[in-house]
């Protein structure tokens, strides 16, 4: 069953945060960067405490770096050049780590997993301004429903375990009211909102896509805080455990939806 005081703290949380992040994806720019560069500090720190606890802020800091040049090169409308600029700062905070006797293929991996999605939420809200905006609100949008439902159907149904070796508290009824929540909030944002489709009903299968992302992403995220040895990725959210732990999802979701706008863009040029 649903704790109530935990639904209380997880509610409230959302209710300060998530005007925060529509706000500045609404207003884009600066404002939208200004979310995304302040986010990737707090998930480098996050991600060094999980992967290397004894040089984490050492880690941080060089992860850090590494993501933040790649995005503000993606703000500067550069898409190659932030991809060049991502793998050589993961190989040379690579480098970095092992100098400092930890596992450079960790500290890597945490530039490409958390540096991939910034710089395509970037990519995708930088774009034509309603389009731009149209596919940013999908993205969240989409994940949100998705993970939002799953919490509460699983909770409230229970049922069979969805992958308890790494997560034993997620369930297939859980799942699967996600997907179907998710689904349900590509197609009306594509009823309401620009994104260039060829049909509405195209956004059924983003979102239904996108929900399946989100899903894919949090079970990935616990199978990392697994290997780790840690219950949640940090403190910084009450309710939520750390940043990471409530945009694992999310930063899946983008990759998928964004390789969805690639597509309607590639159909349009075709055309």
């Amino acid at each position: 069953m649903v704790s109530l005081r935990n639904l209380g703290i997880r509610a409230a949380s959302a209710l300060v945060l998530a005007p925060l992040a529509i706000l500045a994806i609404w207003a884009g720019g600066v404002w939208f960067l200004a979310l995304i560069l302040a986010a990737i500090v707090l998930l480098a720190r996050e991600w060094a405490a999980m992967s290397a606890p004894r040089r984490r802020g050492p880690i941080a800091v060089g992860v850090a770096i590494a993501i933040l040049a790649a995005t503000v090169t993606a703000h500067a409308a550069a898409m190659s050049p932030a991809l060049v600029v991502l793998v050589f700062g993961a190989a040379a905070v690579a480098l970095y780590a092992r100098r400092l006797g930890e596992a450079g293929v960790d500290a890597a991996y945490g530039v490409m997993y958390l540096g991939w999605p910034t710089i395509l939420l970037i990519w995708l809200r930088e774009g034509q301004s309603d389009v731009g905006l149209s596919w940013t609100l999908l993205v969240f949008v989409v994940a949100w429903s998705a993970d939002v439902m799953a919490f509460l159907v699983g909770s409230l149904l229970g049922g069979p375990k969805l992958w308890p070796r790494y997560s034993p508290n997620k369930t297939w009824s859980g799942f699967a009211g996600g997907l179907l929540a998710g689904a349900l909030a590509g197609y009306i944002v594509a009823q309401f909102l620009p994104l260039g489709l060829p049909d509405p009903a195209w956004g059924l299968a983003l979102g239904l896509a996108g929900a399946l992302a989100t899903m894919a992403g949090d079970l990935w995220e616990s199978a990392l805080k697994r290997r780790f040895g840690v219950k949640d990725a940090g403190g910084l959210i009450p309710g939520h455990g750390g940043l990471l732990d409530r945009v694992d999802g999310l930063m899946f979701a983008a990759v998928v939806i964004a390789a969805g706008r690639l597509g309607t863009v590639m159909l349009e040029r075709a055309a």
